[in-house]
Formats: C-alpha cells, structure tokens, sequence
C-alpha cells in the first residue's frame, strides 16, 4: 500500500507525505497510477455535473472542470507537456532540449501545447456534459487511461536522460507488459461502460502514449518527469476527444 500513499503525494494536491521512497515503493505508485486518475477523473466528473445542475453553459462548465483537475494535480502533468513540447520544438542535441525543458518559461510550442490540449478538453466535457452520470465514467477513463502512459513511458530499456528528479527515480522501473496490461483491462471497462467507442478511446492514447515515448527517447536521450506529463495529458485529451465524438 506504500506505493498507493506515494502515488496520491505525487500525483494530487492531497498533503500525504510519505519521505524519501525506495525505489521499489517508487516503481508500486507508477502502477497504481491509473487508480489514482480515475478517481481525479470521478471527481472532476462531479463538478461538471454540478456546474450544469447550476445552468453554467457547458463550455464554460468544460473549461472549469479542466482548471479543477490543474488544481487537483498542482498543474504538474500541464507543466510536463509545456516543457515536453518546447524540449522538442528546438533545435540542437539532446543537452539543448533538456536546457530549454528546465529553463521554466513557456515558448511557443509550449503554448501552443496547452491551448489545443486543454481547448480540446474543455469542448469534449461540453458536449459529454449533457450526458450525466455517463459523463462521470467518460472522465474517470479518461484520466485512468493517461496515467496508464507512466508504465509505458518508464518502462525497462528506456533510461533516464538527466540524473535528478522524478524522471531518474522510475526510469526504466516497469515491466513492458504492465501498460499493456492496464490498457486492455481499461479498455475492457470502455466497452462495458461506452461501447466499442471506450475502447477505441483508450487505443488511441495508448497510441499516442507510445510514439511519444520512442520519439522522445531519441530526441532526449532518455526520458524524463516532463514526458510523464506529457503522456498523460496527451492521451487524456485524446480519450475525452473520442468519447465525445
């Protein structure tokens, strides 16, 4: 259960502290992920539904049940995709991409990333907004389904690119078959709750999930905390845009 507690300090605002993991505990809470997704995906859920309730257009209710999740995650896979899009938008070798990744400011690309990412998520909460609870389950495996991409993208062969963080403490952590594994079971639960459309929404981001990561492993020469984040709101965008399609 070690590995659940440290994937709730990570992954959420919730003040769990759990001190220095090893690295066994650390590897348990990047499969424990996706568990800790759908329950941010749930209650992000909830909120849309309430904002509805209270006769908020459902664009605009889309758009504050996305900054609800930025406020729930500290912003940190957001972040990820910033720096991962910027990493990747410059020129030079590796050590020129991480360079501009841990600069902290936000280029072009970096803008660009978010605007489409989460103008993406807030019109596909519009239009699943209308369909109550069902919209609640489209969330929860959304989110589910992007956390998922963590195993993937640390998984064994694939080293860190820098020492330090986040990135260096998982890289190369996970079995291949554990995203795999939380892909199916994931889009099992997709058909069962939306039809063949749920599944077709987690393939997908798992599609994406994977040509991020071997791009990202040549580009970077390694992966890191930022493509984590870049993962995971890639394909929660990607889920969120097929099921409400």
């Amino acid at each position: 259960m070690r590995g659940l507690v440290l994937a709730v300090s990570w992954l959420t605002v919730l003040p769990v502290h759990t001190g220095a993991p090893s690295a066994a505990v650390a590897a348990a809470a990047i499969r424990w992920a996706p568990v800790i997704g759908a329950a941010l995906g749930a209650a992000a859920g909830g909120v849309l539904l309430g904002l509805t309730a209270l006769g908020v257009a459902p664009l605009v209710a889309g758009l504050l049940t996305v900054g609800f999740l930025a406020l729930a995650t500290r912003g940190m896979h957001l972040d990820g995709l910033a720096d991962t899009a910027d990493g990747l938008g410059c020129y030079g070798p590796p050590e020129r991409a991480l360079a501009v990744m841990r600069d902290g400011g936000a280029g072009p690309f970096a803008v660009v990333a978010l605007v489409v990412a989460l103008g993406a998520q807030a019109a596909a909460l519009a239009e699943l907004a209308p369909h109550g609870w069902a919209a609640i389950g489209a969330l929860a495996l959304a989110c589910a389904a992007g956390r998922a991409g963590f195993a993937w993208v640390a998984r064994r062969g694939v080293a860190a690119a820098r020492p330090g963080g986040l990135g260096a403490t998982v890289a190369g952590s996970q079995p291949w078959w554990v995203a795999p594994a939380w892909w199916v079971a994931l889009a099992s639960a997709g058909v069962a709750a939306a039809g063949p459309r749920g599944a077709v929404a987690v393939a997908l981001g798992a599609l994406l999930v994977a040509a991020l990561s071997r791009h990202t492993a040549r580009r970077f020469a390694g992966m890191t905390g930022d493509v984590l984040g870049a993962a995971s709101e890639l394909a929660t965008t990607a889920a969120l845009v097929a099921l409400a399609t």
